[in-house]
């Protein structure tokens, strides 16, 4: 998985509580939400971000999550 770098970022709580309301409504994270409108503001600038390959959410293929193998 590449990692994200993380940073402290300080927000007027007015805009804070409007990113949260935006990102309630879309069924994501604070940061997630952050992220998709720097993406949306880069692309309207002409700014092309290529996504880094993540890995995928959930359990790893083959992994049923019920008991284990091992004694």
């Amino acid at each position: 998985m590449v990692a994200k770098k993380a940073f402290a970022l300080r927000l007027d709580p007015a805009l804070h509580d409007a990113i949260q309301r935006l990102a309630d409504a879309e069924l994501r994270s604070v940061n997630a939400e952050i992220e998709m409108l720097l993406r949306e503001a880069l692309a309207r600038r002409g700014v092309k971000v290529e996504r880094s390959s993540t890995a995928k959410r959930g359990r790893p293929p083959g992994t049923t999550g019920k008991g284990s193998d091992h004694a």
